[in-house]
């Protein structure tokens, strides 16, 4: 008769003592299944607790910067340790940094008050946990399970093996933030004393529980953050589509009106005295100015992309119209190129209208062009350029238009250059990949 029976759809092997007659080995075998049904016990135990401490804490402590403080206030208490640190993965998934450390009765968070480096003794803790958020990030296993060391394990980096020797740490044990597969940081403990093996289990037990719901709990706040963030977004996007109608339709409407009365009084009065004419070609020039204005804001608020236009079509309706308004020839030259998404796309035209204007309105130049290409199938480069007088240096970071632009770059992540030297002409050069440079201003000498 086989041995191994399938439960399940995994198969399990008696243990032999189930066949032994010894009364020793008997004996250990019970004392064995006693052992494992009370860590079984605990661990259920342990995890109902941690359950209704995690949902008061969440009733009390509403921010999430209250409900982990006092969870790893707790997880020192409980797991009678010392030191109970969370280490979370940056947005952009290429570091880990210590967000809050629990020690010696004091949550500390480096990220809202700062550690002090000038002392020594601060310094070597600061470097000691660079050292190991480095060592989470880079230790694969420890993505997904949980890893416990001794105080001088090697795998540990050497400086934060010399911090927990001052700490008189014996063990330190890592869990990962786990929300299904995705790993959002960890979770540590340091205990003091001499290892002990046999009871190390439910320090390990009850780490893995506290993480599960601190992960769930720190899931859940990002959600509520990006709900706001977009919130707050449509709320902005709102105000500005809101002030671009006031604009159009009083401002730019009324200016539109003004100027053809003006017009039609030119037209329709005859000969006027000199003084006459001449302040009402002022008052003609004046309302086409601010129209030409108007206009310009409600484009700056609200660019000028179509339901469903791409970059292409929308830059050459921009040279259109500010060909209209200028006797500048405007050249565009556009290869194919790819879609961005609105967001990106529309920060893009609102720069190459900015730089356009600047172009037709300061430059005094013969001749403009705008150009875009594709870089790399997946980013863009577009250059507006002119042959005019150039930005004089006393104006080179000054005005709303300039900085309109850097912040439009700054937005999407994108690269602004701005080349220009006096009588050799301006080039407003911006480049967008899904990672960028940092917004630059560049003036030739």
């Amino acid at each position: 008769m086989n041995d191994a029976n399938c439960v399940g759809g995994g198969c399990w092997q008696e243990p032999e003592a189930v066949h032994s007659s010894d009364p020793d080995v008997l004996r250990a075998a019970l004392v064995r299944e006693s052992l494992e049904r009370r860590r079984a016990e605990c661990r259920a135990d342990m995890q109902t607790e941690i359950a209704k401490l995690a949902h008061d804490l969440l009733v009390r402590e509403p921010d999430i910067d209250g409900f982990f403080g006092a969870l790893a206030k707790e997880m020192v208490e409980e797991s009678e340790s010392h030191t109970c640190g969370v280490w979370l993965i940056d947005e952009s998934g290429t570091r880990c940094d210590l967000w809050m450390v629990y020690v010696e009765d004091q949550l500390f968070m480096p990220h809202k008050e700062g550690w002090e480096v000038h002392e020594a003794k601060a310094a070597n803790k600061q470097l000691a946990c660079e050292t190991l958020a480095a060592h989470l990030f880079e230790y694969r296993r420890g993505w997904t399970e949980t890893v416990e060391y001794e105080s001088d394990d090697p795998r540990l980096p050497e400086e934060f093996r010399a911090f927990a020797h001052r700490l008189q740490s014996a063990t330190v044990v890592a869990t990962p933030l786990l929300l299904g597969t995705k790993t959002l940081g960890w979770m540590t403990i340091s205990s003091p004393g001499a290892p002990q093996p046999e009871h190390q289990w439910w320090r390990v037990a009850l780490i893995e529980t506290m993480a599960r719901h601190a992960a769930l709990a720190l899931h859940h706040n990002r959600l509520i953050d990006a709900n706001r963030r977009e919130e707050r977004r449509k709320a902005i996007l709102e105000e500005r589509n809101r002030l671009a109608r006031d604009i159009h339709d009083n401002l730019a409407q009324g200016f539109a009106a003004i100027l053809m009365q003006l017009q039609a009084a030119q037209r329709e009065n005859g000969p006027l005295p000199a003084k006459m004419a001449a302040s009402v070609d002022i008052a003609i020039d004046l309302a086409r100015t601010h129209l030409t204005e108007a206009r310009r804001s409600v484009g700056t608020l609200r660019p000028i992309v179509g339901q469903g236009e791409d970059i292409a079509s929308a830059l050459k309706r921009l040279a259109g119209l500010g060909q209209r308004t200028a006797n500048t020839p405007i050249d565009v030259v556009v290869d194919e190129l790819p879609r961005l998404g609105d967001a990106v796309e529309r920060e893009i035209i609102g720069i190459a209208q900015e730089a356009l204007t600047n172009a037709v309105r300061h430059s005094r130049a013969r001749r403009i062009t705008i150009r875009a290409s594709a870089v790399q199938s997946v980013g863009l480069r577009l250059s507006v350029s002119d042959d005019g007088r150039g930005i004089g240096r006393d104006r080179q970071t000054t005005g709303f238009g300039m900085t309109s632009m850097q912040e439009r770059a700054d937005r999407i992540g994108a690269s602004l250059t701005i080349v220009t030297a006096p009588r050799n002409g301006t080039e407003v050069v911006l480049a967008w990949e899904p990672a960028s440079l940092p917004t630059q201003v560049h003036v030739a000498g």
